[in-house]
């Protein structure tokens, strides 16, 4: 299959792409989905095939506004589902909540429920509009590499298994968005976000929850390692310099050459490789997985991490993108 890469201006050519069952790659505000009518069970077993993606791992579909979530739902909205949409949306914010036999139960990962969100991004949302029908799509890479931020980054991953991807610039977020189960009595975090979990409380006024150790699967990035370059990554969480060189040390003479991903106070430090992971974590999200692969081209023997690991806000997203990711963490 040959993969077509597509301008903003080309949006007839994916729109029809998608009405014939066809799977087309394209930017959201948050992450490079790969997409498909999610009403088609044939169009997004493509999905699937294209990702080498697990069976049970649910999809995103995604829509425009609240009468689209009412239409793929089973039911009436939990009320903690409207409030989250109706602060949050379009934008970072899935929810969980019943779903109707509208969405394919592949699409739902099995599941009774669905998740659901409206991107801000407005090519994915001209996308949805041109369709008629709500999106099911997940991040475009293959399964449990980082995320692709830039079309180059889905071409790397999924060129001669798509056949169109939008170029649409650089993803504004930089990770997944936040998902909420709101089909339970208490929501439950079941995936940390832009938006932070002090944030969905403030504006829920009552306790978010977050997952147990038989939490169901309802969403993505439960289930499987995710978000892995092909190296190693090794996360120092640590704050104090003297046993972060101490660790460094080590971990130079175990792997050979070592990528070092870092805040820029560490740019002089002795590597093969180096590239700023950033300051605030705001930026931190926003560079995490590009940094993954353009280490990861460089073929290192690990890629080192360092970041002091703060589970307030957006912090919460990137300790667990880098939980996930990392083969060993070394905290103080």
């Amino acid at each position: 299959m040959q993969t077509v890469m597509l301008t903003a201006d080309q949006l007839d050519q994916a729109i029809a792409a998608l009405k014939q069952g066809e799977v087309v790659a394209f930017p959201t505000e948050t992450v490079y989905g790969l997409g498909a009518d999610a009403t088609n069970e044939q169009a997004c077993q493509k999905i699937f095939q294209a990702k080498g993606r697990p069976a049970d791992n649910p999809l995103i579909v995604h829509v425009l506004d609240q009468d689209g979530l009412e239409a793929v739902t089973g039911g009436r909205v939990p009320s903690t589902a409207r409030i989250l949409v109706e602060k949050f949306w379009p934008g970072p914010l899935t929810v969980v909540v019943a779903s109707n036999d509208k969405i394919p139960l592949s699409v739902r990962g099995g599941m009774p429920t669905v998740a659901v969100r409206a991107p801000s991004h407005p090519i994915a949302r001209k996308l949805i509009e041109g369709l008629g029908r709500p999106i099911a799509a997940p991040s475009a890479n293959r399964s449990g590499r980082p995320s692709p931020t830039r079309a180059l980054d889905v071409f790397h991953d999924l060129q001669g298994r798509v056949p169109f991807i939008i170029d649409g610039g650089e993803s504004f977020v930089g990770l997944e968005s936040t998902i909420v189960d709101c089909s339970l009595p208490e929501p439950v975090l079941l995936r940390p976000g832009f938006i932070g979990l002090e944030t969905l409380e403030s504006v829920l006024g009552q306790r978010v929850l977050l997952p147990g150790a038989h939490t169901p699967h309802k969403a993505p990035g439960m289930k499987y390692r995710h978000y892995a370059p092909q190296a190693p990554v090794i996360w120092i969480n640590m704050r104090e310099d003297r046993r972060i060189e101490e660790t460094l040390s080590h971990l130079k003479q175990e792997f050979d050459p070592v990528a070092l991903l870092a805040p820029q106070k560490w740019q002089d430090y002795p590597v093969s490789f180096f590239r700023v992971l950033g300051e605030g974590v705001d930026e931190v999200a926003h560079e995490l997985f590009t940094g993954f692969r353009e280490l990861d081209n460089k073929k290192p023997g690990a890629i080192v991490v360092i970041w002091p690991e703060d589970d307030s806000g957006v912090g919460l997203a990137i300790a667990n993108r880098l939980g996930k990711a990392a083969s060993r963490q070394v905290k103080e």
